[in-house]
Formats: C-alpha cells, structure tokens, sequence
C-alpha cells in the first residue's frame, strides 16, 4: 500500500553525492485554504469530519496518552541551553542568527540525521539527532521559546519514492522561516525580513514553489508520520491511535486519512478502509495513493470490476506505477534472467535514484554475474541511501563479506599465476 512520506531532505546521500533525507507523513498533498464564500453547502462539502470514520472501540488502548502539546514542548536541558549558549549571544549576533549558530555550528552539539523514527523537539535535543521534521521541530520549538516569529512552510520538490517491506512512501520537503524579533529590526519595514531555515542545499529549492502551513498542520505530519513508523513494525493499534490523533489535530489534513485507510486494511477492516479512502477522493478525486489504495481495499473485497475501473484511471494518471521496474526485476531474479534484471533495477534508479533497495537488488544481481565490483559499488550506496541505521549497518556488514570474498578471489588469482 502506498504512504507518502513528507520529508525534510537533509542528509540521504544522493548519487550526485548531494545531501538528502526523510521524515515520514501519509500521503503528502497538502490543502490549499479556500477562497471565503458564503455558500453554506460548499464550507459543508469541504469540512471533513473524521468522528464519523473513527472505530476506536476495533483498537487496544495506546500504551502512552498521545499529547499534541509535548511536540513543541521545551525540555529543562533545552531551556538550560537557550540561556547558556543562545541569549548570551543574542546582543551581539541576533536573537536569530544566536539561534542558528548554538543549534547548527556549534561543534559541541553535533546534531547527526537519523529517520528511524520521528522525535519530538526534547527528544531530538536529547538525542542529538532525528530525521529533517524533527529538525525543524527542534528550531521552531526554540524559536518559540526565544519569541522569534516563525513560520511552517511547505515545498514542492520532484518526487522521491522509498519503500520498505509492503509500505510505500512518497517523500515531501518542509521548511522553517525566521524572523528577527521587532526590537531587534533596524527598520520598520512592511515587507518580509524573514531568514528560511532549509535543510536542502539552496540551488535545490530557490525555484520551487512553496506554501505556508499551520503549525496544526505540522503536528499532524508529525502523529502521521508516527503512524506511519507504527505500522512499518507490525503496530498496527498503536498506528491507528496515532492517525486518529492527526485528524482530530487537522480534520483537513488529507493525507493522516489515507493512513488512516491503510491502519484500517492492515486491521481487516476493509468496509471502514473503504469508506475512509472515499473520503479523501471526495475531496481530491485524482489523489492517486487514495485510488491505488482503494483499488486494493476493493479487490479484498471482491469487488473486481470497480477495482479494475481504478486500474484504469490510475494508468491513465501514471502509466508506470513508482516500483514497477523494481518488482519486474526481482521477478526476473526469481526466473535467474540475471541480465535482465539488471537492466530493471537500471530502468528503477533511473527514477528513484536514492532508492537503497533498488542498489540492493542491483548488487545482488551484479553478484549473480560475478561482477564484484558493481555488486560492491552498489552495496556501498545502498548504504548510503538508507536512512534507517539498521539497514545501513546489514548493508555495511554485505560490503565487508564482499571485500573479503573479492581478496580472496585476488589472492587466488595470484597464486594460481606462480604455479
């Protein structure tokens, strides 16, 4: 099923060796706000009510109460560190620049990027590390607590697909912007003096078009992503108590009922799934992981001719599906066509080129054809391009049993030429 992942791109190294990274959100289309209208029937078309597509009685209790107000929440060792490193600062550099300098230059802090799930700002202080949302969930919880104005924003980049086991995401970019405090302005100007916190090399983003979005927003991407980080490991209650949360947080915030929808199927309960994913394409008819979604909902129900209807409408809105190259090529492993595979998973990075299980397979393949040096190279960015630590320890732990093998087979050579 498909999740798309609304990502804070920082560190996921790139082929170009540019950096790149991930933060997880179901389905990332963002709502637009709506013209004012005076139209009753329409302001009630475009209000979603979640309560209506809750079964909280379908779940077990979560094991800790979800508090939207602990995303933002400032630990006494962050507020230990904003006094001792950032305020004293402040008057010669700017509250911002005070800021920007204590959390992101300073060595001793050393913040590292991690995505093997989403902290809140205390624990990616605590921590020193976290995927790019929670980054920008760390600044902005220190803006506020500096009282420097700041703004949530989204960006729209290119699209950049990962998978694991049976989730697929979609990655998205946010960003923070920062304004110096009135008193500190050394004139009082209209227009905007606000400073973008990225975690994008510039060149990357300068051109593309961006939205702001409220904070209620961002604490739904945050319970989103968590939900989507449950089910990945098989939590499947604790993953519904989290969607649940980001809708009642931002009932307009489509992409926590997609997830929603997904928590729901993985549950086997495909009427609710249903009737959850109807709901984003009634507000979004093209959204096409809603469409892939119910496609599949409706196919475990045996509703196969409405099913291949979607089928249809979705190969006219993407005639190639993100990882059919991918899966073509591990079916092509499975029947030993080692060539053949090889040239999918070359079809596959050239779409998804920071996809770690595509240079996974490609390694995989290379080694069929004991082409060792392919199989190592991509093995190498495989790890590379993972943003999970675990993966890049297993795909660092496969390079080293390659090299070895690749010594030894050059040891081998050598003593067979002085026979």
């Amino acid at each position: 099923m498909i999740l798309s992942t609304h990502r804070l791109h920082q560190l996921l190294l790139q082929l170009q060796r540019r950096p790149i990274s991930g933060l997880i959100s179901v389905v990332a289309s963002l709502l637009l706000s709506a013209c004012a209208t005076t139209d009753p029937s329409v302001i009630d078309r475009l209000q979603p009510r979640p309560q209506e597509l809750l079964r909280d009685a379908s779940f077990a209790a979560p094991p800790t109460p979800i508090d939207a107000g602990q995303l933002l929440a400032m630990s006494p060792e962050m507020v230990n560190y904003a006094e001792r490193y950032i305020r004293p600062q402040a008057d010669k550099l700017g509250t911002r620049r005070a800021l920007i300098d204590a959390l992101y230059k300073r060595s001793a802090l050393q913040i590292s990027y991690d995505a093997d799930y989403t902290r809140t700002a205390a624990e990616a202080f605590r921590d020193r590390r976290g995927n790019c949302l929670s980054l920008v969930i760390m600044t902005a919880a220190f803006a506020q607590y500096l009282n420097l104005p700041f703004n949530f924003r989204s960006v729209y980049v290119d699209e950049l697909w990962s998978r694991s086991k049976e989730l697929s995401f979609l990655a998205g970019h946010v960003n923070l912007s920062l304004s110096s405090p009135i008193r500190e302005r050394r004139t009082q100007v209209l227009e905007s003096d606000a400073w973008i916190v990225d975690f994008e090399p510039e060149p990357l983003t300068r051109q593309q078009r961006s939205v702001e979005i409220s904070q209620s927003t961002v604490i739904a991407m945050y319970m989103s992503n968590r939900a989507a980080e449950s089910l990945n490991v098989q939590r499947v209650d604790e993953a519904y108590w989290w969607a649940r949360a980001a809708l009642l947080v931002e009932p307009r915030y489509l992409p926590a009922y997609n997830t929603l929808g997904v928590v729901y199927r993985r549950h086997g309960d495909l009427s609710a799934s249903e009737a959850v994913l109807r709901q984003v394409l009634s507000q979004e008819p093209d959204n096409l992981h809603a469409l892939s979604n119910l496609a599949l909902v409706l196919g475990d129900q045996g509703k196969l001719a409405e099913r291949d209807t979607l089928r249809l409408r979705l190969s006219e809105l993407q005639p190639v599906a993100p990882f059919k190259y991918l899966d073509d090529g591990i079916a092509a492993m499975h029947r030993g066509d080692y060539p053949a595979a090889r040239a999918l998973f070359a079809k596959q990075l050239a779409r998804t080129a920071y996809s770690d299980e595509a240079h996974f397979w490609m390694a995989l393949a290379s080694y069929a054809q004991q082409d060792l040096r392919q199989a190592a190279e991509h093995l190498q960015l495989a790890g590379e391009s993972s943003v999970n630590s675990q993966k890049r320890e297993l795909y660092a732990a496969k390079l080293n049993h390659l090299r070895d093998l690749e010594r030894l087979n050059r040891a081998s050579q050598r003593a067979t030429a002085l026979r």
